[in-house]
């Protein structure tokens, strides 16, 4: 995989594409998963986590992961445009310019990410990269998950 300097601005500027880079690990997306988000976020809607009333009332019959679960797994999906950025002393997560939740998660699912750079800007503290994230449950073309994010990559503290 080709390595480009955080602040080599104009070679990381020739890899904003509308083309994605290649899918990233797969992660499981289990019922036990969902319970614990729910726990932890106090997000306990029955849509997530009522398996029977989900037969019975739910247009997806079954659990769906909530959204906010599907977002925070994007760092494990590892989805990269295709380059590695190095010479970096530390990154931050800047914030995100869109998300769209597009199509339920199913319990029980795998999912899958990819990226694409989208812009490229010099900033005082650092290099912003802007990155579109589809993620995507394996085996469906249309994502679950549109997200375009703001990452802040800082020099080395001397």
């Amino acid at each position: 995989m080709e390595s480009i300097r955080f602040d080599d601005i104009d070679t990381l500027k020739s890899k904003i594409s509308e083309e994605f880079g290649p899918f990233g690990p797969e992660i499981h997306v289990t019922q036990e998963r969902i319970n614990q988000f729910a726990d932890v976020t106090g997000d306990h809607q029955w849509i997530h986590i009522d398996v029977e009333r989900c037969k019975r009332e739910s247009p997806f019959r079954q659990p769906i992961a909530h959204g906010f679960l599907t977002l925070s797994l994007v760092p494990a999906l590892r989805a990269a445009p295709g380059f590695q950025v190095t010479g970096f002393g530390n990154v931050t997560n800047y914030g995100g310019d869109k998300l769209r939740f597009i199509s339920p998660v199913p319990a029980g699912s795998k999912l899958h990410a990819r990226a694409r750079l989208v812009a490229v800007e010099a900033k005082p503290k650092g290099t912003q990269l802007t990155t579109e994230v589809n993620v995507h449950v394996v085996g469906s073309e249309k994502p679950s998950v549109i997200y375009v994010a703001l990452t802040l990559y800082h020099p080395a503290m001397t």
